[in-house]
C-alpha cells in the first residue's frame, strides 16, 4: 500500500501548541507529514529560518511520522517533489476560511491531484496565533500555556535582546 504524505506549511514564527495540535492530528491521518517552514518575504519574522527549524524539530520530536524542512517556493512544488497528496491547513475561525479557500483553489489549479485538507485545532487553541504570542511575550506576559517551554524561553531571550 502506498504511503500517504502531506505537507503542512507555515512560518511557525514561533510554533505554538495550536500548530503542534494540528501536526499531531494530521499525523494520525497521514503516514508522513512534512512540516514546511515557508519563506515568506512579505512577513517580518522574529526568528531566522534556522531558529524556527530548530524549534519545530524539537516540538515534533515525539511524533515519529513528522519531519521538518525549510522551503522557499510554491508549496505545491514541494508537495510534488515529495510525492505528497495533500496540503494541511489549520482553520481556527470562520475568518481564516476565505483566505484558505482561495489558496486551496489556487493550489488545486497549480497542481491537480494535490488536495487541501483542513484541520481545526482543539477549541482551547482556536484564538492562538504566532503574532498574538509574540505580542504578549514582547510585554513580558505569561505565554507558557500557549507554547512549549523551550519556545517561551527563546521568546524571552529574543525580546530581552531587543530592549
Amino acid at each position: 500500500m502506498e504511503k500517504r504524505t502531506a505537507v503542512y506549511p507555515g512560518t511557525f514564527d514561533p510554533i505554538t501548541l495550536g500548530h503542534i495540535d494540528i501536526i499531531e492530528r494530521s499525523c494520525r491521518v497521514f503516514d508522513n507529514v512534512i512540516v514546511t517552514l515557508a519563506i515568506n518575504p512579505k512577513k517580518t519574522l522574529l526568528f531566522s529560518p534556522g531558529e524556527r527549524k530548530e524549534m519545530v524539530e524539537k516540538a515534533v520530536e515525539h511524533i515519529p511520522n513528522a519531519s521538518v524542512v525549510v522551503f522557499d517556493g510554491l508549496i505545491v512544488d514541494l508537495a510534488k517533489e515529495r510525492g505528497a497528496s495533500a496540503i494541511i491547513r489549520g482553520l481556527r475561525a470562520i475568518s481564516d476560511f476565505e483566505f484558505e479557500f482561495q489558496m486551496a483553489l489556487m493550489n488545486r489549479n497549480l497542481a491537480e491531484g494535490i488536495d487541501t485538507v483542513f484541520f481545526m485545532p482543539d477549541e482551547k487553541y482556536t484564538y492562538l496565533s504566532s503574532s498574538i504570542i509574540k505580542n504578549v511575550a514582547s510585554f513580558e506576559g505569561d505565554i507558557n500555556k500557549f507554547v512549549p517551554d523551550f519556545v517561551a524561553r527563546k521568546l524571552i531571550q529574543k525580546f530581552k535582546k531587543e530592549i
